[in-house]
């Protein structure tokens, strides 16, 4: 039987993670191992310089998990080096509240979980759900997890691409008006932020890093494009950022 780690970014009770290991267990043994608080936008982060601790927790409906207090990246890291003395097959993490699409995916705890997984040698898979940003009221994370385990079964059927983490973004619709699936590119992402300067009642100044929620370019064949047009969107990504169309040019100059 499969044996499937499941993790997030937004720690061991958000509700997309339940989602998500309800639906995983579907296609085999699940492992609940993600961090006790959110760890939105943490990027890849590997602990070094201080224990981690981790404690079982009980979530709904009796599904068993561990909190750890590091990172994504450092709960799977964990799992994979032996914490539960058992052997994983496959990583899924998530479902993120808000897309991971273009550039996002540096930033993103959700992908870059992934990234560690194939990094320990076990496939790895990220999934985000494109939900409005400052929705009020409750996310239906339904469609997006029953997605994801269709999605996992097919590569599991057909053999996941080697070292390579599959990124997986869902619009926010009903499951019936979902057109379908997309293999897509990294598209562009277009950030607006700005920089906020404030004081303390002291007068020392502090700084929040603001603005408005980013956008995209919506380009047919990309991942915003994708999702802007009611698909879900799944975008292979490489660890290898090595800019080969540059190495000839570069190679050419006197240094």
């Amino acid at each position: 039987m499969t044996h499937i780690l499941v993790t997030n970014d937004d720690g061991v009770s958000a509700p997309g993670l339940l989602a998500l290991a309800f639906e995983m267990q579907k296609v085999g043994e699940v492992t609940v191992l993600a961090p006790d608080r959110n760890w939105s936008a943490s990027g890849h982060v590997k602990t070094m310089h201080r224990p981690l601790r981790v404690k079982e927790v009980q979530l709904v409906d009796g599904l068993s998990a561990y909190a750890s207090d590091g990172a994504p990246s450092d709960c799977v890291a964990l799992a994979l080096l032996g914490l539960t003395g058992e052997k994983f097959d496959l990583v899924v993490s998530g479902i993120n509240p808000n897309a991971n699409i273009g550039h996002d995916v540096t930033y993103s705890g959700t992908v870059t979980a992934a990234m560690e997984a194939v990094i320990g040698g076990v496939p790895g898979v990220a999934v985000s759900l494109d939900a409005p940003e400052n929705h009020l009221g409750v996310l239906d994370y339904g469609a997006a997890a029953r997605f994801a385990r269709k999605i996992v079964e097919t590569l599991l059927s057909q053999g996941f691409p080697e070292k390579t983490i599959i990124n997986i973004n869902v619009p926010y619709l009903p499951e019936g008006e979902i057109k379908g699936v997309q293999i897509t590119r990294q598209g562009l992402r277009l950030y607006r932020d700005r920089l906020d300067r404030r004081e303390d009642p002291r007068g020392r100044p502090y700084y929040w890093i603001g603005g408005d929620a980013p956008t995209g370019v919506q380009e047919d064949g990309t991942d915003f494009g994708a999702i802007k047009a009611g698909y879900v969107s799944v975008t292979p990504l490489r660890l290898d950022l090595t800019a080969y169309q540059v190495l000839e040019s570069l190679d050419l100059w006197e240094w």
